[in-house]
């Protein structure tokens, strides 16, 4: 007697409705990512470090009589500012959001889910990404409208800087938040976003710094993405800034890749 053959479908695909499937990587990573962006829009907190505290500091400097210069001023102020707006949202903003959600377990949560880790990690990436996009067109535009005139070419090289400077920033940042408890994360990362401001300044404090100290400077994250940024502007490639740059951005990377925790 011959048996039925309970292996395979018997019925035909679309029979039966609702007709579940597992969504596509591309529908995965767009859902997340819509998600973390409109998170990280609706932070205050993350808006003033964002867009409030970049667009003072390149309204402020520009306009007012601090530091000594030159005339072309505001060709200065504009990469140095776009570097405090990248490290703003993807080093300190970035970290704090993840060590927070790591301590109200929205990250363990994430992982329970069908969503792979990667799909995480490239959401967040990919928001950060957009924020930062949408900060350069609108520091741009404050900055053209204070006089700044930058070539194509150093647009197109800045906006290679401000990539590379936003992925290194971003590994730094979920390598802090996905390792230590949030509370640490809070204080640290801004400690850290002061002191790396303070060191990157340096640089434009004076243009006769002994070359030590101009190298040390550049050896820290924020001053490598100051200088380099303010030489690809000037259609001109710093490979020392981008050296370490991409130093700083592989080694967080491997250390986030090792040690993150999705929960505390």
């Amino acid at each position: 007697m011959n048996q039925p053959d309970l292996t395979g479908n018997r019925f035909a695909p679309g029979t039966f409705t609702p007709d579940p499937r597992p969504s596509g990587r591309l529908a995965m990573m767009t859902a997340q990512t819509r998600l973390e962006l409109i998170l990280l829009l609706r932070n205050g907190e993350q808006l003033l470090l964002t867009m409030f505290i970049p667009i003072t500091l390149l309204v402020g400097l520009s306009l007012l009589p601090f530091g000594d210069l030159g005339e072309d001023r505001v060709d200065k102020i504009v990469p140095a500012v776009m570097m405090v707006a990248v490290m703003s949202t993807a080093f300190t903003g970035q970290a704090i959001a993840v060590g927070f959600d790591r301590r109200y377990g929205a990250l363990k949560r994430l992982g329970a889910t069908p969503l792979p880790r990667w799909g995480i990690v490239a959401g967040k990436s990919a928001a950060v990404l957009i924020v930062v996009v949408m900060q350069a067109i609108l520091l741009g535009a404050i900055g053209f409208a204070l006089g700044w005139r930058p070539e194509l070419a150093g647009v197109a090289l800045g906006a290679l800087v401000i990539a590379l400077g936003t992925a290194t920033f971003a590994a730094m940042g979920l390598l802090l938040g996905g390792t230590l408890k949030a509370e640490i994360v809070l204080a640290l990362a801004n400690i850290l976003w002061f002191v790396m401001l303070g060191i990157s300044s340096i640089v434009f404090a004076s243009d006769d710094l002994p070359a030590a100290v101009n190298v040390l400077v550049r050896l820290v994250p924020s001053g490598a993405l100051a200088v380099t940024l303010e030489d690809a502007m000037r259609t001109s490639i710093d490979w020392f800034g981008i050296a370490v740059l991409a130093a700083w951005g592989g080694v967080a990377a491997f250390l986030a890749t090792r040690f993150f925790r999705f929960d505390q």
